[in-house]
């Protein structure tokens, strides 16, 4: 029998729900699997991430951020040193944000197992060139959904994503590539948690950006029915409608330059 998150219940919609207090981010229900969004480089979204995560004691954490072979070097010394596990996850050349923002997460459950999700960027290059993604991700492509078309409903609204999120930029030809590597991650995702699930029995808790933890096509829809689930965004501003997670939480803003400055031509 697999082990749950042993925390208080809130109420929420099946799909669609609203926003929750920060303070009530530990007051999550007991689950298999526990998503927690962010965006990457708001410190309060990495704060209210370790307070969960030190509150619900997982037994498994997947992060996003580290690849399988990453996640494998980390150990419960190696965690006690915030140095040396950053050295040793090479995290510098890795392109996220400052590690002292996800280190707290690590020292909340030093002796969890760790788990990498990350693509190769090879892979998710091909991917966005057009490759078939069941040769990207291997065996067990159709069941994470990369062998069947999307509808053109939803292909829509994937394209209509990624061109908000590259600052209304990319050209109209790209967007169908930047689907496909965004499905590819969400498939790899999805796969490391069931492993890390199978292998620990969970409960697991799901370190990535808000865009996977979606729970309408995100890596959410494609863990098995009989895993329960519970995903939680994280935003600087109130969003407009509905949102695809069970919960979300409002944050301070963090401060950064305008990411759309370097779609900008002099």
């Amino acid at each position: 029998m697999r082990h749950l998150i042993p925390v208080l219940a809130l109420v929420a919609s099946p799909l669609f729900a609203d926003q929750i207090d920060p303070s009530d981010v530990s007051a999550l229900p007991s689950v298999d699997v526990l998503f927690l969004g962010e965006l990457h480089d708001n410190p309060w979204h990495h704060e209210n991430q370790t307070k969960i995560v030190a509150a619900v004691s997982p037994k498994a954490v997947v992060y996003e951020m580290l690849t399988p072979e990453q996640a494998d070097r980390v150990s419960p010394d190696l965690v006690q040193d915030q140095e040396r596990l950053q050295d040793v996850l090479a995290w510098n050349a890795s392109g996220w944000p400052n590690f002292s923002l996800y280190y707290p997460i690590f020292r909340a459950a030093p002796l969890v197992s760790v788990y990498g999700a990350q693509v190769p960027r090879a892979d998710v290059r091909d991917a966005i060139m057009g490759q078939d993604l069941a040769i990207g991700f291997g065996p067990n492509a159709a069941q994470y959904g990369l062998t069947t078309p999307l509808s053109e409903q939803e292909q829509a609204q994937r394209e209509a994503k990624q061109f908000e999120a590259h600052c209304n930029a990319l050209p109209e030809e790209m967007l169908p590539g930047m689907v496909l590597g965004q499905r590819l991650r969400d498939a790899t995702l999805a796969r490391e948690i069931e492993r890390a699930l199978a292998e620990t029995g969970g409960p697991v808790v799901v370190i990535t950006g808000n865009g996977h933890a979606r729970k309408d096509w995100g890596a959410p829809a494609l863990l098995t029915s009989d895993i329960s689930q519970r995903s939680v965004a994280q935003f600087e501003l109130a969003p407009k409608g509905d949102q695809p997670f069970d919960y979300w939480v409002i944050t301070a803003e963090a401060a950064r330059e305008d990411p759309c400055l370097a779609f900008r031509k002099d």
